[in-house]
């Protein structure tokens, strides 16, 4: 790594947590203190850059030799973006919404080094299309899925074939960490050979 300085995730998704370690690099967790800008009308790529961006920095100034990585995923659907649900209700409501759709997935990567001001950038965006979900299954999926912590209120990785009929792009991008697109950002920041 470069000059032994440490990588820190400034994230509290443990599914980012898994995907950035099959990268090899050793990292920590920081979660960064934030409010992220989640309005459902926001453009969603400058939306998950700005949120991926605020974390970054806000871990990147009370660490300032370490590498943070922020990053920041939302859904998007018929100019509306969904967010993570404040309660099943929201998430239900979110599965009625989605079923039967195409919507796309953006995830916003920032790098950031405070001390010697390093900034970059990155992101992915990826397409996923939904069953026609019947209110049973939808009830079921709730029932075995914990969607409060996931953008759209859904995981793919978790039952996802319940609910997906298919998707293009990055799978792991969907998952909330782009593999391809983090590895790159972390490439040439000189952090990964």
């Amino acid at each position: 790594m470069s000059a032994g300085r440490p990588l820190i995730l400034a994230s509290a998704s443990p599914r980012r947590r898994e995907l950035l370690a099959q990268l090899g690099l050793p990292f920590t967790v920081v979660v960064a203190d934030v409010t992220e800008h989640e309005d459902p009308a926001a453009e969603p790529k400058a939306m998950v850059a700005h949120n991926a961006s605020l974390k970054a920095d806000w871990v990147a100034a009370r660490h300032p030799d370490a590498w943070v990585l922020g990053a920041d995923t939302t859904v998007f659907l018929d100019g509306t973006v969904f967010n993570k649900p404040r309660d099943l209700a929201e998430a239900r409501s979110m599965l009625q919404r989605l079923s039967g759709q195409t919507h796309t997935v953006y995830t916003g990567l920032a790098l950031r080094q405070a001390s010697s001001g390093y900034r970059a950038e990155g992101g992915e965006s990826s397409a996923v299309t939904f069953r026609a979900l019947s209110e049973d299954l939808i009830t079921a999926y709730l029932a075995k899925v914990p969607t409060l912590d996931k953008a759209g209120g859904y995981g793919i990785q978790d039952h996802g074939d319940m609910i997906v009929a298919g998707w293009t792009g990055s799978f792991s991008n969907i998952m909330g960490l782009p593999l391809d697109a983090t590895k790159q950002i972390l490439t040439n920041a000189g952090l990964l050979g």
